[in-house]
């Protein structure tokens, strides 16, 4: 096994050279968002009043891809969105496939430690909804033995260097708001993926027993191989979030982190009545995810959400977008209010309580 050994959580790359090109993507990447999209931004809004004269949420998304789509700094911009997203998974896929058979063997033998467990039943059925390549990433989240860290390091590159010891979802987990009564003996992380919330739960709530849940098994072994890594006590298991066979009222708080623009809308509301179920009385359900027609949207913020739905696969994006997020919820039992303020001013934070009666 060719190995190069982490830096810090993060596993490092087989090569040198293959992290010196993911280093240029992630530079690339960032070129895109941090200077790229502002200019796009206000070209494409001053487009809009200027030829339609309406920003708002009354124009047409037809309207807005054909005069946003015209303009030379679109073009331009949507090429290198899209040549980044696929240079990052196909240079990370390839470096790490190097040492697939020994990586594989890593995940076998955790499986067997704790100090957490991993469920899973081999014969889960995975939907099809789900089997998407979600991002672009080769084989989506649920049919690349290898997904776990390849999304692992992948996710450095997307988050441009902001999440390489988890930095990112630590700062969510802190911005979780607790029930009312202080009462947290049992947690669950919605979505879980790598486990990255799941773990940071359990060292904010130390004495809580905490559950990562995710329908993806291959991010669910990797997740669990870093827990056992970091000596954590999380448990992880493969479910659906829209039905997780937890019973009535068995967790003080619930966390999703960017779980709803990711399934169709008729698994969105399903999840939400599922998690006031799992909740007690009291319980808190803090969301983090995509803005939505709850708020007001820029043409350009729309664009770029339809882009990414037709470009880098996020074909359930446009209809979360579009619905009223925040309604669904109330109708579903929970009273609502705004929660912190992330570093991440795309997402909005929203907390979610179940009435005492």
């Amino acid at each position: 096994m060719i190995t190069r050994g982490h830096d810090g959580i993060l596993p490092r790359t087989t090569t040198l050279a293959d992290e010196s090109y993911l280093d240029f993507v992630e530079s690339f990447r960032g070129m895109n968002f941090t200077a790229m999209y502002p200019v796009f931004s206000e070209t494409a809004d001053t487009e809009m009043k200027e030829k339609i004269g309406a920003v708002d949420s009354s124009v047409k998304l037809s309207t807005i891809r054909e005069v946003v789509g015209a303009l030379p700094i679109t073009q331009v911009w949507q090429r290198f969105m899209r040549s980044h997203q696929e240079m990052m998974w196909r240079r990370t896929r390839e470096s790490f496939a190097i040492n697939e058979k020994e990586l594989l063997a890593e995940l076998d033998a955790a499986e067997k430690q704790g100090p957490g467990q991993l469920i899973y039943d081999p014969n889960f059925h995975v939907p099809d909804y789900t089997r998407m390549e979600i991002h672009l990433q080769p084989g989506g989240y649920t049919d690349d033995p290898l997904g776990g860290i390849v999304f692992h390091y992948g996710g450095k590159v997307f988050y441009q260097g902001m999440d390489n010891q988890n930095e990112h979802h630590i700062e969510f987990v802190e911005l979780c708001k607790v029930p009312e009564d202080s009462k947290i003996d049992k947690v669950l992380d919605l979505a879980c993926s790598l486990g990255q919330c799941t773990t940071n739960l359990k060292k904010r709530f130390p004495d809580s027993e905490v559950w990562g849940l995710d329908v993806a098994l291959p991010l669910l072994r990797y997740a669990h191989k870093c827990a056992v890594d970091e000596g954590v006590d999380v448990n992880f298991i493969q479910g659906l979030s829209e039905d997780t066979k937890f019973k009535d009222g068995e967790f003080d708080m619930v966390l999703a982190y960017i779980l709803f623009h990711e399934v169709p809308v008729k698994v969105m509301k399903q999840t939400i009545k599922e998690v006031f179920r799992i909740l007690r009385p009291g319980g808190v359900f803090n969301i983090f995810e995509f803005p939505n027609a709850s708020q007001e949207l820029l043409p350009s913020e729309r664009y770029l959400i339809d882009y990414d739905s037709r470009n880098n696969c996020e074909p359930y994006s446009p209809a979360f977008v579009n619905s009223d997020f925040r309604q669904i919820i109330i109708d579903a039992g929970f009273t609502i209010e705004d929660g912190g303020t992330s570093t991440n001013p795309f997402l909005q934070s929203i907390v979610a309580t179940k009435p005492n009666t």
